[in-house]
């Protein structure tokens, strides 16, 4: 009668150790500090604006003595984060830059766990409710051009992951309201996994993404985690998306193609599109070895989403993207 004690005693003890490695195994995956908020010389808010009759929500950052008629940049959050997680995974790039430049940022939130993009796969709904995304935006975008006099030439949409595909519907669909586009770790949706309906052209658009990425390919296919997380639907891969953009603003031939090498030894190529009036262009710009990380130096990434270098600095590139379109 003793030995039935002895066995379920070691029985725990070894349930423990697999709970403490499981643990262990999901910190070294998963953990990721919350990088050092820099010095910065404007002004973080907290805001909400009711759009067809739903509660939106969004952030924005505002440099001191920001002129009228400065430029805006939305950046968009990937799926199931927010406001403070697209700011903190992206080491407060945007606001850094926004200091050195000269420039509004808005981070807005998805009503959604997903935006609801150009996939018709997503998790868009809550408690049944769906809200268009886009329309939350355009209303956004009017919203701050009166409050903060920012010029509506000179709007800018970015999106990481998630926030990429948001991006890329706004190019498709709203190519008026968006001086140019920036889809970081997003690919167009395949021809079955396609829901939205595009204007002839697009704004200027740039697609960043690395060619390890684990969640959404680089040489197109599913996007899934592990086969298990974030399904969202076939996509082409990251050159045909490219293609696909420059096709549809008839910039003909082949891209003019460059490629750098970071001081930590990453290569990066440019493949840039450009329009015969020079005033729309579509880039890809492809990170060798890089995983789903829009790479900086500030932050961290979770090993789970692949190698994380940090050159070169996604959001400089970006905004070094935009300011060319802004001429």
């Amino acid at each position: 009668m003793k030995r039935l004690p002895r066995l379920l005693l070691t029985g725990f003890l070894s349930l423990l150790a697999l709970v403490a490695l499981a643990a262990a195994l999901l910190a070294y995956f998963l953990y990721t500090p919350a990088p050092e908020l820099p010095p910065l010389s404007g002004t973080l808010s907290k805001a909400s604006m009711e759009v067809a009759g739903l509660q939106r929500h969004y952030r924005t950052y505002v440099p001191k003595d920001l002129p009228k008629g400065a430029p805006l940049v939305l950046v968009m959050h990937g799926s199931g984060e927010g406001t403070q997680a697209i700011r903190e995974g992206t080491g407060y790039g945007f606001e850094r830059l926004a200091d050195q430049h000269g420039f509004a940022v808005v981070y807005p939130k998805s009503f959604g766990f997903d935006w609801n993009d150009c996939s018709s796969i997503g998790d868009t709904a809550v408690n049944g409710v769906r809200a268009d995304d886009a329309a939350f935006l355009a209303a956004l975008v009017d919203q701050l051009v009166a409050e903060l006099g920012v010029d509506p030439q000179r709007v800018f949409a970015a999106g990481v992951s998630n926030g990429g595909s948001m991006a890329l519907r706004l190019a498709l669909e709203h190519p008026q309201r968006y001086r140019a586009v920036a889809a970081a770790l997003a690919n167009v949706p395949a021809p079955q996994n396609f829901q939205c309906r595009p204007a002839a052209q697009t704004p200027s658009v740039m697609i960043l993404n690395g060619t390890e990425d684990p969640l959404v390919p680089y040489a197109g296919g599913e996007i899934n985690l592990l086969g298990l997380f974030f399904k969202g639907g076939e996509v082409l891969s990251s050159t045909a998306s490219a293609q696909y953009l420059a096709d549809r603003n008839g910039i003909a031939g082949k891209p003019l193609v460059s490629q750098v090498q970071t001081a930590q030894g990453s290569r990066v190529e440019h493949a840039r599109w450009q329009a015969a009036d020079g005033r729309t262009e579509v880039e890809l710009v492809t990170l060798h070895g890089a995983g789903h990380v829009l790479p900086q130096p500030w932050a961290r990434r979770p090993r789970l989403l692949g190698p994380a270098p940090v050159e070169p600095n996604g959001p400089a590139l970006i905004w070094a993207f935009f300011e060319r379109q802004a001429q």
